[in-house]
């Protein structure tokens, strides 16, 4: 199974965002421009269009940790589904089980949520699901195990749990460990700080 390995603190560099989710950034301490021997440099801020498109493309891919065919497959499947295809593949990307895990508020970053899928921490309407691409959809409900429920590091999420908030389309039970996905997000509810304009003009070249 591929995954982003790429350093997450140089791509948050890079970006301009804390691609990470990580409680410290290098944003944080001022280091708002790329990696590099010799600093900012002034030719980072002449891009071209098709720069702009692939950074664009580049840093939703390190935000939901994707490699580029597995990005590329899931903006192949938004443009099957009928409606506007930039929301329909910010809805793809958020329907998947890592993410859906993350934004329960269950995982403090989509990696860490990636990993507790992988390691089969979850089951989906009943069912072991192990794969972080599983698209989840309304009514489906996902929990932790109980054989894994009350060890390592759910025992500590649950000495902590009254401080989770999920976001407003997932409902948490807190005592069950379970996540139900009460609907899609709406177009107010996906994140804004990915420009699909831009990736669609990527791959429409």
């Amino acid at each position: 199974m591929g995954r982003n390995l790429a350093p997450k603190h140089k791509a948050t560099r890079r970006f301009g965002i804390n691609v990470a989710q990580t409680k410290k950034s290098p944003l944080d301490r001022g280091r708002t421009y790329p990696v590099g021997m010799h600093g900012q440099k002034k030719t980072f801020a002449k891009t071209s269009e098709y720069g702009k498109q692939l950074l664009e493309k580049q840093k939703a891919k390190a935000i939901y940790g994707l490699l580029e065919k597995q990005f590329y497959l899931t903006f192949q499947k938004a443009e099957k589904v009928t409606g506007d295809l930039g929301q329909n593949l910010l809805t793809l990307l958020e329907s998947r089980l890592d993410n859906i895990v993350f934004r329960s508020g269950l995982a403090e970053t989509r990696r860490m949520a990636r990993q507790l899928v992988t390691h089969g921490h979850f089951m989906v309407d009943g069912t072991k699901t192990d794969i972080p691409s599983y698209i989840v959809k309304p009514g489906q409900i996902i929990k932790v195990k109980e054989n894994k429920a009350d060890k390592g590091y759910w025992k500590q999420v649950k000495e902590n749990i009254d401080k989770v908030e999920s976001v407003g389309w997932l409902s948490l039970d807190k005592k069950e460990l379970a996540i139900t996905v009460n609907s899609l997000p709406n177009k107010e509810e996906l994140p804004r700080e990915i420009d699909v304009h831009l990736i669609i003009e990527f791959y429409s070249r």
